[in-house]
Formats: structure tokens, sequence, C-alpha cells
């Protein structure tokens, strides 16, 4: 039989190959995108999207530009005159340094109001993230309730617990902002320490309970070291989340720069000529902020930051232009002692200038917590006089039990969820859409050349430098009340982060098929659609779904500001302080991201 008889035979036999099943993650993936594309689209049709809503939208905004400019700046007051023809004319006089000094103060305010609240997530998140970690929990019973209480801090908008605290604690300072951001933040901080704690080394911690430690022990000597680099990153990272959602807290009467933009969008024209300049202040000092974290991170740890903010990359630009011999010297003179001196060395280490230098730092940071407490003043004698049988005994008005929803029924309740749920939505899928350009081109091994890489990188860093939340209640007062604007602000909000997210996350597919494909002749573009998207699907739904995490909480919090929802409902009874219906709601609240949160740890399971 000859050589060219026998292909078709071969043809036929590979013909009758069946083909492999899809992997449950490509399956999952690609159902995750098509349901988000389905839920969106759906999204956009009920909040009533359409060329008639943007046109009004445009309107909106020239007409909140028109009242917003001149910008009148601290320090600085703007006066408008009626001119020959009924045209205003704007006069700008300088009035002093007091201005500045009180914006100044306020800016102190705030920020002694963050470090104070995180410092106190920080210590209560440890016990949380102890028993919320599998390797150290003493009993299944203790895991549980540990990781319902992340849950429950992370669902409960830090407003409510302002609201709730102001009125049991009157007339106790900064006391109920503080308490508020901190048992939010437990939420956040608890869970990322005990991931923490479950990725350590077992081997320190075996070897002290052989050598009949205790479970404390084992735990301050074992465990803490590991973790201790991981939970100051992390502490520091909240705390630049909690110094964005001070705007927020701004909206309850807390004091801050938070409060002076509420009183600026609500202060007529003379106010609405502060919106700006206010907002401008805010970006800066979160820009500020995030740049001193991440400094303090690569002094602390001696680590180079990886995370994917502005301050981050500042970091590590400022980084790469240093040159240091210090640690290759050290290194080298270490690893030709034999094992006792290096245990000598380890207990007996020189106060060089690395050694002087870290403990100036935390010696620094102590005191800069301990100060933020001392200038805020809270009034914590108010938390063992607390009005408890105000909200706890059911004849009293301000009564927190039992929960209901006041003059509201559950048809009204649902279509606020659904709102909510479609402002999320609406907007991941629209963040989703231009970052699905902005994060290709954005790709070392995607974009055509350099000047195209750094432009579009540039593009979403800048939108990651601007406060999400500042972003979106300037687009609800600018663009009008409503969940349309809502959306568009999350959504633009998101490209920062997913654009950023999806970008990494083609670059680190493995170039082996993409090099096969362009070896064999094939295009750029047959190279990314057959190689490098096909292979970051998985990484992209993954970023998708924290995104879409994330935009549930935010849609809550802007219904507060005016975005309508859950929130707006939420709002008016933290308004009128009826805590059953606040309660009623939170139990909503705490219901909806629950789901989410469920459904998407199922989802990274099966991406995995």
């Amino acid at each position: 039989m000859t050589i060219t008889a026998e292909r078709p035979a071969l043809a036929e036999r590979i013909a009758t190959v069946p083909r492999p099943a899809p992997r449950l993650s490509s399956v999952v993936s690609y159902g995750v995108i098509i349901a988000i594309l389905g839920l969106g689209v759906w999204s956009f049709i009920g909040l009533d999207y359409s060329l008639k809503s943007l046109e009004t939208t445009g309107h909106n905004i020239s007409r909140f530009l028109s009242m917003a400019l001149p910008m009148q700046w601290p320090g600085w007051n703007v006066t408008a005159e009626v001119g020959a023809g009924g045209a205003k004319i704007f006069t700008t006089t300088w009035v002093g340094f007091e201005p500045i000094w009180e914006m100044f103060l306020t800016i102190v305010i705030t920020l002694a109001l963050v470090v104070a609240g995180t410092a106190l997530a920080a210590v209560l998140s440890v016990p949380v993230a102890y028993g919320a970690a599998r390797n150290t929990t003493p009993h299944g019973l203790v895991l549980g309730l540990c990781r319902g209480i992340g849950v429950v801090a992370r669902a409960i908008p830090d407003v409510v617990f302002v609201v709730v605290f102001a009125f049991l604690w009157f007339n106790s300072g900064m006391l109920p902002a503080i308490v508020a951001v901190g048992l939010h933040s437990v939420g956040m901080i608890s869970k990322m320490f005990a991931d923490a704690i479950e990725q350590i080394d077992e081997g320190p911690r075996l070897a002290i309970r052989s050598a009949g430690g205790s479970k404390a022990q084992e735990f301050w000597s074992g465990v803490v070291p590991q973790v201790l680099p991981a939970w100051v990153a992390v502490t520091l990272h909240r705390a630049d989340i909690n110094l964005r959602g001070t705007v927020i807290l701004g909206v309850v009467g807390v004091i801050g720069v938070g409060y002076e933009l509420d009183e600026a969008l609500h202060g007529g024209p003379a106010g609405m000529r502060r919106v700006i300049p206010i907002v401008v202040i805010i970006i800066v000092l979160c820009v500020l902020f995030e740049i001193v974290s991440s400094l303090l991170r690569t002094k602390l740890l001696g680590v180079q930051p990886t995370g994917r903010g502005f301050g981050n990359a500042v970091t590590r630009a400022v980084a790469r232009n240093r040159v240091s011999t210090e640690g290759a010297t050290s290194t080298g003179t270490i690893r030709t002692q034999d094992r006792n001196a290096r245990i000598e060395a380890a207990m007996h280490r020189p106060w060089d200038r690395s050694r002087v230098s870290n403990t100036l730092w935390i010696w620094l940071g102590i005191l800069v917590v301990v100060g933020a407490f001392l200038y805020t003043a809270p009034d914590v004698t108010r938390m063992f006089s607390p009005s408890w049988n105000e909200i706890v005994d059911p004849t009293r008005d301000r009564a927190i039990w039992p929960p209901h929803f006041g003059s509201r029924g559950w048809d009204d309740v649902l279509a606020a969820v659904v709102t909510t749920i479609q402002i999320a939505f609406a907007a991941t899928l629209m963040g989703a859409i231009i970052s699905a350009v902005v994060g290709p081109l954005s790709a070392r091994n995607v974009a055509p050349n350099s000047w195209v890489r750094n432009t579009f990188r540039g593009i979403a860093l800048v939108i990651r430098a601007i406060p999400d939340l500042v972003v979106a209640i300037l687009f609800i007062i600018a663009a009008g009340i409503g969940p349309q604007a809502g959306a568009l602000a999350l959504g633009i909000g998101g490209v920062g982060l997913l654009a950023k997210l999806i970008g990494d996350s083609m670059e680190e597919v493995p170039n082996g098929p993409e090099r096969a494909l362009a070896a064999g002749g094939s295009t750029r573009t047959q190279v990314f659609f057959s190689s490098t998207m096909p292979m970051s699907v998985p990484a992209m739904v993954s970023h998708l779904m924290y995104l879409l995490e994330q935009n549930i909480r935010s849609a809550t919090l802007l219904g507060i500001v005016g975005a309508g929802g859950i929130g707006f409902l939420l709002l008016n009874a933290l308004q009128g302080r009826h805590f059953d219906e606040v309660l009623a709601y939170v139990l909503v609240i705490i219901g909806m991201v629950v789901l989410v949160e469920s459904a998407s740890i199922l989802i990274r399971r099966a991406l995995k």
C-alpha cells in the first residue's frame, strides 16, 4: 500500500477521534461573561438609558459647570455682579490666610480620623483573623463565627455605624466616626489577615509546639513574625481606602474634607464654586497619602510595592533610581559564616544604619497613631454610659427591634434592591467594555509599540488616582440625581482598576504559544485572539467578579447621595433615626453582599 493511499485512512481515523470535553474553567468563564453581558443589557434597559437621557445628562453637566465656575479656592472670594446687558461679572478677591488654615486643619482631622480608625480596626482584626484562619482556629464553630463577623462588617456601611453610635454616645466628639471606620474595616482587614495566616510556613510553629510551647507562644512566636509584613501592608492599604471613604461620612455630618464637600454641594451658588477646588484637594490628598503609604511599606518591609495604585507606581520609579550596595555586602558576608555564626548574628544584630532607620520609622508610626487619637479627642467614657434603652426597649420610638420597613412594603424594597443591582451590573458592563480596549493596549505583549502602551497605561493610572466615590458624587450632582448617573460614575471609575488587572493578566500568560504562532507566520491580531486572550480569560473573569462585588457595595453607598436604590431607603431611615427600619434595610444589604460573595467564591473555585 502506498503512502498516498494511507492518507485518507489516517484522516478518517483522526476524524473519528472524539474531541476532548471543554474544561470546567472554560465553561464557567464564558458562562459568566455571557451572564454579565445579559444582565448588563437588562440593567441598561431597566435604568432607561436612551439618547434622550444622555442629552439630559449633557444639559445637567453644562448647568453644573456654569454654577461651579469660576472656582473659589481657599483664601479667595468670588463675587458676582450684574453688568451691562444683564451679563454677570465675577470678581475674585484675596481674603487672607485664615480659610487656608481652616482647610489645613480640616485635612489634619480627616487624616487623624483615618489613622485612628484604621489602627483600631487592625487591633480588632487580630483575634477575628485568628479564629477565621483554618490552621489556627480552635473549633469549626469559631471559624464560622469569625468569618461571619467579617462578612457582616464588610456589608454594613460605615455611615450606619456612625449614625447609630452618634445616637448612643451623644456629644462624644469623633468617637462614633472612629469606631465606625474601625468596625467596618474589620471586614476586609480580618479576611486578609486570616489569608496571610493560612499561607505561613508551619515549621516554626510545629517546632515551638514540639518544645512544649503554649498556643499563645505558637501564635506570637511562630505565626506573627511571618505574617507581620503582610499585616502592615494590608493595614496601610486599608488606610488609603478609608481616606477615600471619608467623603461619604461627610454626608452624615462627620467633620472632615467630606463634610466640607457636602456643605459646598448644598451651599447654593457660592458653595458650588467651592466644589471643584475641594474635589481637587481630595484627589491630591489621596495621591499623596498613597505615595507615603507605599514609601512606608518599602521602608519597613524592605520589598518593592506591587500594588496597582498611583502611589505604588511612583514608589517603584523612585526605587529604580536608587543604587544601594548595602544589601549585597551584608548578604555576602552572612553566607560565608557557618550556621552557629548566623544564629549568633541574628541574636545580636548590630545597630547599623538600616536597623536604626527601621526602628525610628516604627516609633514614628506609633507616635502618629497615638497623636491621631489625641488630636481627634474622642470621649471614650461615653462608651460606658450609652443610651441602650433607647434602641433596645421595644416600647421606645427609636427601638431597633423588631425590624420592619415602616410604611413601605416588600414590593418597594425589592424594587429598590433591583435598582441597586441594576446600577452595579450596568456599571460592571460599562467598565468591562471600556477596559476591553484600554486593558489589552496597556499590556506589553499586545500593544503595537511602547507609545501606545504608555498612553493607555497612563489613562488607567489617572482614573485610578481619582477616588471613585468622589467621581460618583460629582457625576450624580453634575449629571442629575438618579441611578443613571450613579451607574455612569461607577462604570467610568471602575475602568482604572479593571483595565490594569486585564493588562497585567495578559502580560502574565505563558509566551510559548504566542511565540509558536508568531513563528508560524501569524499576525499580531491572530496571536491575540488565538493565544493571549483565551489564556487570560479565567483571570479576567475573576477580575470581573471582583469589580461586580465592589460595584454592589458602591451602588449601596451611592444611594445615600442620590443614586436611588436600597441606599436611598437606608438614608431616609437614618435621617429619621428609625433604627428598626435601619436594621431591616441593613439585613437586606447583608443578604445581597452574602449572595454575591458566595457566587463569586464558587466561580473562583471553578476557575482554578
